[in-house]
């Protein structure tokens, strides 16, 4: 097994983090790699690191909001239901399998995720929809499994 070595090379002054993201990003990966951890940033960087994760974490909040807003106009107005609402429902189920194959640390937060999700897609249901708020449950009545395999006709006009 090969042992690496740290590089020491000369990395550019430091620029700040208030001042230049993009440069300070690239200067901070710089002293990462040329082992210069005296150099680097360690509050912002945490900080950054953090702020990824979070970002996971919306990204699947943002994928299940999209599901269930679809899922609640399907069963509040099955009238209207389209073949567009079921072909977002299947983009975004995607989308939520992706995300947590990606990150599997998301699973232990997906009950937080689906409670944030049908909260925000409940209030865009009823705006989409045009039916008043307390017309949809204050809580997500679908289960993970519902929400994740419920059959949807990709062409209803078929």
């Amino acid at each position: 097994m090969a042992v690496a070595k740290a590089v020491t090379r000369a990395v550019s002054p430091t620029t700040a983090y208030a001042d230049d993201f993009y440069t300070w990003t690239q200067e901070q990966g710089a002293r990462l790699r040329a082992g210069d951890l005296d150099g680097l940033d360690l509050e912002n960087l945490a900080e950054e690191i953090e702020s990824l994760g979070k970002s996971q974490f919306a990204s699947l909040v943002s994928a299940l909001r999209i599901v269930l807003l679809h899922m609640l106009k399907f069963d509040h107005q099955p009238e209207r239901g389209t073949r567009s609402w079921a072909l977002s429902i299947a983009e975004h189920r995607r989308r939520v399998v992706y995300e947590l194959r990606d990150s599997p640390g998301l699973k232990g937060r997906l009950a937080d995720a689906i409670e944030r999700a049908y909260d925000l897609g409940r209030i865009e249901a009823s705006k989409e929809t045009g039916l008043p708020l307390k017309q949809f449950p204050e809580t997500c009545p679908y289960p993970l499994d519902v929400i994740m395999n419920r059959p949807f006709a990709i062409d209803p006009d078929a």
